[in-house]
Formats: C-alpha cells, sequence, structure tokens
C-alpha cells in the first residue's frame, strides 16, 4: 500500500473515531449573552451575583433539592426593569452521562420556573431534551414539586438527560429557597 494512501486511510479513521466518540457533535445553541437577553427580554439591567456555601449551607440545599450540591460557589443572574426585579436565572453544567451538557433555569421574582432551556450539548443529538419536555417545567416552584415520573416525564432512551435537568432544576429552586426567597431586592440571604 503506498504512503499517500496511508495517510487518507489514517485520515478516515481518525475522523470516523472523532465522530463516533461525540466530539463532533458538541452543539452551542445559545450564548450567555444570548441567553440572558432571552431569559429578561424586558429587563434594563442584569446583574450576576456569586453566591457562597459553607459545607453546612451545600448540605441543606443538596437536602432541598434532592440532588447533589457539590460546589461551594453558584452564580444567579437577576434581571431588573425600572429597578424591580424581573425574575433570576441560572446557569449549569453538568455531565450526563460522559460529557458536559449546560442549560439554564429561568425563575420569576416569585420563585416559580418560568423557562429552561439547553445551551450547550455535547452527547449525542439523540439523547438532547427537546423543547417541549422542558417545558414541563414552567410553573412548578418548590424542588419537592419537580420529580422525575411524577411531576416530570422522563424521556424514553435518556433517563441521564431526564435525570440530569431534573437533577439542575431542583437544584436552581433549593438555591432560590435557601438564599433568595425571602429578599425584596433580589441580594442574598446568607449565602
Amino acid at each position: 500500500m503506498c504512503s499517500e494512501t496511508r495517510i487518507w486511510l489514517l485520515k478516515a479513521l481518525i475522523l470516523l473515531l472523532m465522530s463516533s466518540s461525540g466530539m463532533a457533535r458538541a452543539v452551542v445553541l445559545m450564548d450567555k449573552q444570548t441567553a440572558l437577553k432571552h431569559a429578561f427580554p424586558q429587563a434594563d439591567r442584569i446583574e450576576r451575583e456569586t453566591l457562597f456555601f459553607d459545607s453546612a449551607a451545600r448540605a441543606e440545599v443538596s437536602h432541598l433539592a434532592q440532588a447533589p450540591f457539590d460546589s461551594g460557589l453558584f452564580t444567579v443572574y437577576i434581571g431588573y426593569r425600572a429597578g424591580e426585579i424581573q425574575g433570576y436565572t441560572f446557569i449549569d453544567t453538568r455531565i450526563v452521562r460522559t460529557h458536559p451538557a449546560t442549560f439554564m433555569v429561568v425563575l420569576s421574582p416569585k420563585g416559580r420556573v418560568r423557562m429552561v432551556r439547553v445551551l450547550a450539548w455535547t452527547e449525542p443529538p439523540e439523547y438532547q431534551p427537546m423543547r417541549r419536555w422542558l417545558e414541563q417545567f414552567e410553573g412548578h416552584e418548590g424542588s419537592q414539586e419537580v420529580q422525575l415520573d411524577q411531576d416530570i416525564q422522563g424521556i424514553s432512551g435518556a433517563s441521564l438527560s431526564s435525570r440530569t435537568l431534573t437533577d439542575g432544576v431542583r437544584r436552581a429552586l433549593a438555591v432560590y429557597q435557601f438564599c433568595l426567597e425571602n429578599t425584596d431586592k433580589g441580594q442574598a440571604a446568607g449565602c
């Protein structure tokens, strides 16, 4: 076999391996700035607040969320219009099976889920939740109200995607409940 044919076959094999391993499937559906504009279309300003959690607070949020909460930092974006809070947005990145997915959870000022959107997906496309499935979360409040296979139907053949996003919504609701629920200015109490 000539060297040109070997090189061509090697390149073809590398492309095949890349596409089968998911490396060629990474899709950014919406960048952060566009997502925040989508979350707060009428806001005149959006502020970023980093919340800090000690081990006791992490344990409490994990308990409220009924999902792992392993980070001591969590970022919330707060949308304002004429000084009034329009809502809260949480952007989270989690491993689904073996690759990360980034999604946002938008809550109303009272902590009700307004929107959930996938921002980036690196798993195979057949495991990506569709918008119709994500719409199941809308209107829910309180992490106890968002239970997979009870309040939220799972995705057939994509149970890890279902679980990851459902846990993420519960985490956002738990952070809201723990840090933001009883504040009128949107500033975290004790976080």
